[in-house]
């Protein structure tokens, strides 16, 4: 059973930094593509970024420049460091993995099958 528990959300300013962790136990990483998505009040769930099986990382464009996904694999933990905090940036922020098979997305909510609570994430201007 895959288990993914986030951490690290929070308050802050605009053009601060905050970073995320997402602990996970169960699956084994290569095998994996993992990620962060983020939902605000009133909007579709998107992908931020995420970690392929191959090791290669995606950008939202939205977050490009300002935002660093990586993992710990001896740990078991993916990280989120977010820097340059916009306000369009607050939303509820979920580590996500899944097995993309053939026509899968990185950004693709359906394609995900394990998904954490969540951590909220509020950006003040």
């Amino acid at each position: 059973q895959v288990q993914l528990v986030e951490s690290g959300g929070g308050s802050v300013q605009s053009g601060g930094s905050l970073g995320l962790s997402c602990a996970a136990s169960g699956y084994t990483y290569n095998f994996y593509c993992i990620g962060w998505f983020r939902q605000a009040p009133g909007k579709e769930r998107e992908g931020v970024a995420a970690i392929d099986s191959d090791g290669s990382t995606r950008y939202a464009d939205s977050v490009k420049g300002r935002f660093t996904i990586s993992q710990d694999s001896a740990k078991n933990t993916l990280y989120l460091q977010m820097n340059s905090l916009k306000p369009e940036d607050t939303a509820m922020y979920y580590c996500a993995a899944g097995f993309l098979g053939e026509g899968g997305s990185w950004s693709r909510v359906a394609d995900f099958g394990y998904w954490g609570q969540g951590t909220q994430v509020t950006v003040s201007s």
